[in-house]
């Protein structure tokens, strides 16, 4: 599996990011880290990498305007693949983001022991040699 992870926009916080990078990376992904990246960005890696997976952090609330961004510039270039995303989202804004088309949000407290599960269970990637168990 080749998992791309971001920071999405000008958000300077990269803990959760990286904690990320490392959890796949230990699950045995292959991982991208772009840092700080905008919507076509983040769409042309994807399409360019031939992603499996993209994860984006988000803490600043660039998710409101940036996700559907993201979703549109994917969309234009056919990249079908599941998109997750961290950062502080309120809890009320995490269905408009699934309707929208996010797989899954992983929030502050949320144990990373989930993500590996998820990768695990729904990954979706064309490789699935990555473990199911945390």
């Amino acid at each position: 599996m080749k998992a791309l992870v971001a920071i999405l926009g000008l958000d300077s916080h990269w803990r959760g990011a990286v904690a990320v990078v490392r959890t796949l990376r230990e699950l045995g992904a292959e991982v991208l880290y772009l840092g700080n990246q905008f919507p076509e960005e983040i769409a042309e890696s994807a399409l360019q990498e031939a992603a499996d997976l993209i994860c984006l952090s988000t803490l600043s609330g660039g998710h409101r305007d940036l996700l559907p961004e993201v979703f549109q510039a994917l969309g234009a270039r056919g990249v079908r693949v599941p998109v997750l995303v961290g950062g502080t989202i309120p809890p009320q804004e995490v269905p408009a983001l699934r309707a929208l088309g996010v797989a899954d949000v992983f929030g502050p407290g949320r144990p990373l022991d989930e993500l590996a599960l998820w990768v695990g269970r729904d990954g979706g990637g064309r490789d699935r040699t990555l473990r199911s168990e945390p």
